[in-house]
Order: structure tokens, then sequence, then C-alpha cells
């Protein structure tokens, strides 16, 4: 084996206090700022943080008790979830950033009580609402112009600028719509129109997407709220750190293993990189990775979180809702892609550390596995219970509520885990906090989608991207992942795919796709979209943490990720990887066949196997990849022979240079 000489020599002692120290100097609150925004909350006084935990804690209890009893009416529920929502924005969220430090304003009060008001109209006049039904009253527009114009301003504050120009923009395309050209032109309607439909009915603001946050996405955020209250996540990473830090290239692999564990109760790339990142890619440098691949690799992981059931960044919950497939089946067949996933992101790893010549940790230096699993293993169980609670039948609601009190009993076995009422105060109260960016982007998302059934625009823009293909299904699907990937940077993961749910999903499925394979491949693509630079949330992040260059960890990232760029090509031809119409053999035979091209997706993108790979041997092994994830007998028959050729290539070179290790 050629050595390579521009590597630094590997530690001889991994000494972790340092380690430990450099994780403590990393500003986590700062990096939040910069690239969650949901995380840029205001400075309050002690009087209003009491006040705004106290609503927070009010806000959890009525979703536990609307679970727990049976959700109200549609436009009860949702309103109520909703004047929740507004209040907490403009209390916890300033108009601009540099007020964060500068306390609550007039104003944002006004707007507080403005919002409690909107939704307070809809519970008081919900008979006559109803009676009234295409005959709004003066206070019917009042209340709804300023609860459009409360939510879009909610979305700012929260979610960002990107989905309030966006929501923006329909709104003026269902006012101005005979001004359009073309395709896109229609007969336009009255503002008393645009504003009952958002307000009053079930199909803009008070529509699906908040009809979903407002039930079991609220008590899955509640449910992951308790989990982390536990010390799940701690234990997520005690565990990975002590399966894997050893091995070569350790605590990149650590990063991996933790970041998808932590992914599955965490519905953030961004927070899932400054979680994990702050320990393991300090740990990642210590052994001698570069500062770009650690931050990275922590984006790649904690970005493919989102892939990863059972919670899927909660948007798996609005994708039931919008196809009308169970959650369980959306979790079943999202399952072996996202471990595909994950297994290319391990394996890329892995060959990176090999080709420097990188080891792991030395194994006194770790916990030991046994010993960490002893102590936390009854903190998984609940999400245990909850998989099962899914295939019996119950509800995502009844499952969630369940579960929460099964953590809180589970954690009680435990004096380490045991929960006081403050602890349990606390998990109500981030709850809440964690609920509100999600919620607003679904209220705004309501804005999109009202247009949409409006207009009927979603077609219209579905049938473009046809035209524009040329009534290609290739050009199609890349048309779509393009605007999956520009949609989806800067939005949080449910925003993104009601919002592509809406647009993009409907192109694809005009050429006989399976409704779940198209949902899916958008869905994939607006989450791999926080990998993808300019904007690239996630390694931005990842970056900020490890001090490297934004755009190198970008590219970086998007190396690592290539799975997550393959993989919906492969389904949405071959539904099968989604266990689509198919047999247990042929389910055996995929896995089988699939994990043997991760592998060789992994050696194509990390350069590497018994020895560096020219170009020519990376494109052999990217082509044999494709062949083995993609299902069939004669594609796997194609790709194992090229394995078998490569391999005894590569043995053949290796054994010729005896001489050089």
């Amino acid at each position: 084996m050629v050595e390579n000489n521009d590597v630094k020599p590997q530690q001889e002692i991994f000494d972790s206090t340092a380690a430990e120290k450099a994780a403590e100097t990393i500003d986590v609150e700062k990096i939040l700022e910069k690239y969650d925004r949901e995380s840029t909350t205001r400075t309050l006084t002690p009087s209003w943080t009491g006040i705004v935990k106290i609503i927070c804690i009010l806000f959890s209890l009525f979703q536990l008790y609307t679970a727990a009893f049976g959700v109200y009416e549609a436009q009860i529920q949702r309103s109520v979830h909703l004047a929740f929502v507004l209040v907490l924005v403009y209390l916890l969220y300033p108009a601009r950033l540099s007020q964060r430090k500068t306390g609550l304003k007039v104003t944002d009060v006004i707007f507080a009580a403005l919002g409690l008001a909107v939704g307070a109209y809809v519970v008081i006049e919900y008979t006559d609402l109803m009676m009234r039904a295409g005959l709004p009253t003066t206070g019917d527009i009042v209340f709804g112009g300023i609860c459009i114009l409360l939510v879009l301003e909610a979305s700012r504050r929260v979610v960002g600028l990107p989905i309030t120009i966006v929501g923006i923009v329909f709104l003026a395309y269902a006012y101005f719509g005979p001004y359009f050209p073309g395709m896109f032109a229609h007969r336009g309607f009255s503002y008393t129109r645009i504003i009952t439909h958002m307000y009053v009915t079930t199909e803009g603001i008070l529509g699906m997407p908040l009809g979903v946050a407002s039930t079991f996405v609220y008590l899955f955020i509640l449910f992951g709220a308790f989990l982390h209250k536990t010390g799940l996540g701690k234990f997520f990473i005690d565990l990975a750190l002590a399966a894997t830090g050893h091995r070569i290239g350790g605590p990149a692999k650590v990063a991996v293993m933790a970041s998808g564990l932590f992914g599955t109760i965490s519905g953030s790339s961004v927070a899932n990189v400054v979680t994990t990142g702050t320990f393991t890619i300090p740990l990642m440098k210590s052994i001698g990775y570069k500062a770009e691949f650690a931050g990275a690799v922590e984006a790649a992981a904690s970005t493919g979180g989102q892939l990863m059931p059972p919670i899927m960044g909660a948007a798996a919950f609005v994708m039931s809702q919008f196809i009308g497939i169970s959650y369980i089946e959306i979790a079943i067949a999202a399952a072996l892609p996202a471990i595909l996933y994950y297994l290319a992101v391990g394996l890329m790893v892995h060959f990176e550390a090999k080709r420097l010549g990188l080891k792991g940790i030395p194994k006194e230096n770790l916990p030991q596995v046994k010993k960490v699993f002893a102590e936390g293993w009854h903190l998984l169980l609940p999400l245990f219970v909850i998989v099962y609670l899914l295939v019996k039948g119950y509800t995502p609601l009844r499952a969630a509520l369940v579960c929460i009190i099964v953590t809180v009993a589970i954690a009680m076995l435990r004096k380490n885990t045991r929960l006081n009422g403050k602890d349990i105060l606390d998990a109500l109260e981030n709850g809440a906090r964690s609920a509100i960016g999600v919620s607003a982007a679904c209220a705004c998302a309501g804005i999109i989608i009202g247009v949409v059934t409006l207009t009927g625009v979603g077609l219209k823009i579905a049938n473009g991207i046809v035209v524009l293909s040329g009534g290609s299904f290739f050009f199609t699907l890349v048309l779509t992942m393009i605007a999956s990937i520009i949609l989806g940077m800067g939005l949080p993961t449910t925003a993104k795919y009601i919002v592509l749910a809406s647009m993009a999903a409907p192109a694809i499925m005009k050429f006989g796709v399976p409704i779940l394979a198209a949902h899916l491949f958008i869905f994939y693509f607006g989450i791999v979209a926080d990998l993808t630079p300019p904007v690239a949330l996630a390694a931005y992040a990842g970056a900020g943490v490890a001090g490297g260059d934004p755009v190198k960890t970008g590219f970086n990232g998007l190396k690592l990720a290539l799975a997550g760029f393959m993989i919906p090509y492969i389904f949405v031809y071959n539904p099968g990887l989604l266990l689509i119409d198919t047999t247990l053999p042929e389910i055996i035979l995929m896995i089988g066949t699939s994990l043997l091209g991760a592998f060789a997706l992994a050696l194509g993108g990390s350069g590497y196997w018994m020895r560096n790979l020219n170009i020519l041997e990376r494109i052999i092994f990217f082509g044999a990849a494709v062949t083995l994830i993609f299902p069939g007998v004669v594609t796997d028959s194609v790709g194992v022979g090229i394995m078998a050729v490569m391999w005894f290539l590569q043995k053949r070179s290796v054994k010729n240079l005896p001489q050089q290790s």
C-alpha cells in the first residue's frame, strides 16, 4: 500500500480531556442563532419568562388533553392551536435579530393579543360561521385579514423569509390571476373570497397541514422532548462511542451512528448537527480528520436522521394525510433506503480513514458497551413500544400519548434517569417551544395549499414541468429534483414537504409512478437541500462547529450523501426498493444486493479500497452501485460480476506491490 505523505501522523495517545475542552469552547448558542432560525428567541425579563413558560405548559396540556379525551371539531382544534402558536411567536421572536437583547416590545405584545383574538374568534363564532358559510360578515373579513398577516409575519420570524415570500406570491397569484400569461392565467378571486377561504374553511390556514401539526405531530414532538429529558440523546452518543470509537476512524463512525440514532427523535438537521457535533467533531479532528471533512460527516449523518423511521422529521405524518397511506406503511417502506443511506455514509467514512491511515480511540479510554447498555437500555423501550403500537393499528396520536406516559414511567426505573416535577414541566415547555416552528410553517404552508386548491395551480406547475422536460420521464425527474432542492433550501422539513407535495409530486405521478414513491422522491431531495450549496444549512452549521470552510464542508457533505441523490431515482424506477409489490424472496435478495451496492457506492465516493482508486475505477464502482441497488435479476447479476472482477484486480495489484506498505 502506498503511503500518503500529506496526512498528519496518527496520534499515539488519544487525549479525551483535550477533546472535551475543545467541545466546551464551541459557542453552541451562536451557531444555532446563525443557522437555525428557530433558535433566535429574544432575552426576556424574569416575569415574561415565567409567563411564557406557563403558556408553553398550558399549550402542551391542551394537546395532551385532546389526545386523551378526543380532538375537537377541526376548526376549533386548529384555531386554539394557532392561537397558542401566534402568542408564543410574538412573545419569543423579535422582528429583527438585532432586537434579541432589547426586551419585549409593546407592538409584539399587541400582535400576541391579536393572535389570541383571531383564534378565539373562530371558537366563539364557530356555530354562526358554519351556518353562514359563503356569506362572510365584516368581522370575518377583518379577523381573517389580520390572521393572514400575523401568520405571514410569524413564519418570517421563526422559519425565515423564503416561505413567507412564497406565501405572498401565491396570495398575489390568487388575486391577479387574469394578468398571468398562458396556462397560468385564471379568472382571479376577490380579496373577500381569498380571506374567507384562508381563514374560515379547512382549505387554507386551518387546513390539513395545521390539522396534522395540531394533533399527532405535536404529540410526537412532545414525545421527543420527554425522551431527550430522560437522557436518551446522551445514551445514544455514549453507546455509539463505546461501540465504534475504537475502530478505524472511530470518532467519525461515532458521529454517523450517534447522529442517526439521535435523528430519529430530532426534527431538525441543524439542531442535530449542533447537539451531537459539539462532541463528535472535536473527536474527529483530534485523530487527524480535517475540519471540513469532520463537519461534513456530522452534517451528512444529521441530515439523514430525517430520512430514518420512526419519526422522519414529522413530515411522514403529513405525508400519510396527503396520500392516504398509513404512517406505519410509510415508515416500513422508507426503512431500507434510509439504512442504505447510512451504510453508504459509514462506509465512506471507513475508507476515508483507511486512506488517511487514521486509527480509532484506544479501548481503554472508552466506556464499555455492556456498561453503557446496562445503564440506559430501558430508555430504548418507548421507541419499541411506539413501533409496536403503530403496527397493531393504534393511531399515531394515541400511540404518541401512550408512549409519553410509558417514557415517564420507564425513566422512573433508574435513579440516573428519574424525572422529577421540574423535569416534567421542562419537557412540557420544551415540547411547546420545539413545536412553534413546525406549526408556524404549517400555517403558512396552509396559505400555499389554499391557493393551490382555489386556483388549481399545482397541476399547472406539474404540466409545466412535464412540458419543459419534453415528455421525458428522466428529465421530469431531474427538473423535479432541482425544484425540490431549490424549494427545500432554508425551510423546515414539514413545510418543505407540504410545498413540494403540492407542486412537484404531481409531475412524477403523471408517468404512473406509485404515489408513495413519488412523494418520497420529493421528500428525499427536499431533505438533502440541507446539504446542497449555496444554502446548505446543515453543512454550514457543521463548518461552524468544526471551524472549517463552509463551502468545502458543503461539497464534502455532498460527496458523503451521494446515496441520498441516487436512491430516490432507483425507487422511482423500481418501487421494489420500497417493498411495493414484491415477495419475501425478492426482499431478501434485494437487501443483500442493495447492501453490496452501498459498499460499491462508498468505494466510488471515497476513492479507496485496498489501495487508492483512479478515476476510471471510481466510475466503474459507481456503475456497479447503480446496478446493485436497482432491483432486478439482470442488474444484480451485472453488479455482482463487476464487483467480482474489481475485487480480483484490486487483489492482484496489491499483491504486485509487496515491498510497499
